[in-house]
């Protein structure tokens, strides 16, 4: 399990060598780099990988899981359960925290695979064969092929992904080791006094600085996001035994490499340009084989985010942010591997677009920190309603350990809003028109169950109305899918209303979601058989799980529910939102959205695993 993670969950920030160190050092030379400046980065680097990574999220943060799940909507899952009254603004973060997620998604392949074939330009007989252009065509067709490749499923090549993120971090520390011997005073980076120093002698320069040092730590939400599926343990293993101390070697490496040629450049009088360090790390004779393993190496990373992107949005229309999409599970042994693919479309759009508008890696790494940093900031909003509700700490402890973090989080996130014009505004304009859409469609999602449970007759009139009066059976059983079991379903009235029949059984059957990942089987139905003829039945998912309907209705034998899949018809609405003349309607604009999304929904035949042939759908009117 731990070999495994290697390749999932540490992809990102493995990765990140390739372009953190090089720009944070940009970002510091701006007026000529001096040895303090290669030193106060160094160490800021480090001292991000052990505050951020290793005491906020692998000590801390993969503590706080719902029932083993990470990530910004299981920990919102899980505020929502101890801060009854809070769900608002709970729901409110875990939709932002979301919505920037997806702008990772978007910036982390283009980034990672841009860096990777820059690497190109460090290779003899290579630098006057690419450039810009030809930088921009190879990455496209590598992320064209990337996320062609999504819809066959990851579960064949997973496996290989663990051994080959292993010898990547194994080349990382292994480059380091080589150059450390040419300045081994870089170790004396580890002292705190050097980022400090920096910080405290370089004004604004030094706050640039930490939203360029930040990069070093992208990926860290992984840790959490993909601990359902490897386990706290091995993750930690992974984490201390390998990641850590290889990125470590490796940043020590670049400065060593780095203050070497100051040193250099000041015996011969002149300034030092900065480089692409990392690649020149590599003999030339090796620096081509770096390129291509480094290729390799973001591919994998590219993958993870995109993989996590599709757990997210699964988890997303489990919880009620987003419109049901089909979800298509590529493998029948590997938990996870799903594929979605209006996320993976857009993503790709979205990748394409902003290689095509930054155009190199160090442009790009100017958009990169605010998504992350915006995503740790929500994180630490919310466990900090997780420790004090759920986990019922008192006050004065949660404070002494959230405020801390949450300051880190305000801090590198403030650094990265300096660059908004430079690029950060790009993940900011995602994740703002995302967490639009997922506002819209949770107002009017709440306002229509609002109008169909006031306009709708209540189940227990009509029930009674049914037993006053004389209603033609027919052999069978009818499955009508309602969201509220107390108000007769649309297709319910309509049903009867034209076909003047009634089903020998009758079912409404309720889909309830739950704030925890996984229902444990024993807890999944819940039945209530009101007569011969009428049953309630409410079944319960983990936002992790996919509904199967009738597999589920075949357990409820058990409990007395004559079922026969050949017998029985599942009733469906299919409903036409139009405007409402109403004082409180819903903006012209806010109305039509929620059509399209609701229209594009995936169709409930296939979102519930219901047998095509056995489903009947009947259209009602709602006005909003």
């Amino acid at each position: 399990m731990a070999l495994g993670s290697v390749g999932v969950v540490f992809g990102d920030i493995g990765t990140s060598p390739l372009y953190a160190f090089r720009d944070a050092l940009a970002e510091a030379a701006r007026d000529g780099l001096v040895r303090p400046e290669i030193m106060g980065v160094l160490s800021l680097a480090l001292w991000a990988l052990i505050l951020v990574v290793t005491v906020k999220y692998v000590l801390f943060l993969m503590r706080a899981s719902n029932k083993g799940e990470g990530g910004v909507l299981s920990l919102m899952a899980l505020a929502q359960q101890g801060a009854a009254g809070r769900t608002g603004l709970i729901f409110a973060l875990g939709a932002i925290g979301a919505a920037l997620f997806y702008g990772d998604g978007v910036i982390t392949p283009a980034v990672s695979v841009l860096s990777a074939v820059e690497g190109l330009k460090s290779v003899k007989g290579f630098e006057h064969w690419f450039g810009t252009q030809e930088v921009i065509v190879v990455s496209l067709v590598i992320l064209t092929a990337l996320f062609s490749f999504q819809a066959k499923g990851t579960a064949k090549v997973a496996g290989i992904f663990g051994p080959i993120m292993v010898c990547w971090f194994l080349c990382l520390g292994a480059l380091g080791v080589w150059h450390i011997k040419d300045d081994p005073s870089v170790l004396g980076a580890l002292s705190p006094t050097y980022a400090i120093y920096f910080l405290a002698h370089h004004g604004l320069t030094g706050f640039l600085v930490m939203g360029a040092v930040f990069l070093t730590v992208t990926g860290a939400e992984a840790l959490t996001a993909d601990m359902g599926h490897f386990g706290r343990g091995p993750i930690q293993l992974s984490w201390f035994g390998l990641a850590l101390p290889m990125l470590a070697l490796n940043y020590f490496g670049q400065a060593a490499l780095a203050s070497k040629a100051l040193t250099a450049a000041e015996a011969a009088g002149t300034a030092l340009p900065n480089a692409d360090w990392f690649f020149l790390m590599a003999p030339h004779q090796w620096r081509l084989a770096l390129v291509l393993f480094s290729g390799v190496a973001t591919v994998i990373a590219s993958q993870a985010v995109i993989t996590g992107a599709f757990s997210l949005t699964q988890q997303a229309i489990q919880l009620g942010l987003l419109p049901r999409m089909d979800i298509k599970i590529t493998s029948k042994t590997e938990a996870g591997q799903i594929y979605v693919a209006p996320i993976n479309w857009l993503l790709f759009v979205g990748v394409v677009l902003v290689v095509l508008s930054f155009r190199s890696s160090s442009a790009l790494a100017h958009a990169y920190g605010i998504s992350v940093t915006g995503t740790m900031v929500v994180t630490t909003m919310l466990a900090y309603i997780v420790v004090r509700h759920v986990w019922k700490w008192r006050l004065a402890t949660a404070l002494a350990l959230i405020v801390p973090l949450l300051l880190l989080d305000l801090t590198f996130f403030s650094a990265n809003l300096l660059k908004v014009l430079t690029g950060g505004w790009a993940p900011l304009a995602l994740g703002a028109g995302l967490c639009l859409l997922m506002s819209i469609f949770v107002t009017a999602t709440e306002r229509l169950r609002a109008k169909l449970s006031k306009d709708g007759l209540p189940f227990s009139d009509f029930r009674e109305m049914i037993l006053r009066r004389s209603t033609t059976s027919t052999p069978g059983t009818a499955v009508f899918l309602t969201s509220d079991p107390d108000t007769t379903p649309p297709a319910l009235m309509h049903s009867l209303k034209h076909f003047k029949v009634l089903h020998e059984r009758n079912v409404l059957l309720t889909i309830v979601n739950e704030t925890r990942p996984y229902v444990p089987e024993a807890e999944r139905i819940e039945t209530k058989a009101l007569d011969d003829r009428w049953w309630l039945i409410s079944l319960r998912y983990g936002y992790m799980e996919s509904p199967n309907i009738p597999q589920a209705l075949a357990a409820c034998r058990k409990q007395g529910l004559k079922f026969d899949i050949m017998s029985t018809s599942f009733f469906v609405s299919r409903r036409t939102i139009v405007p409402s003349t109403a004082s409180d309607a819903l903006p012209s604009w806010k109305r039509k959205l929620f059509t399209f999304l609701t229209r594009n929904a995936a169709d409930p035949t296939t979102f519930f695993h219901l047998p095509p042939g056995r489903v009947v759908e009947l259209g009602t009117q709602v006005s909003l």
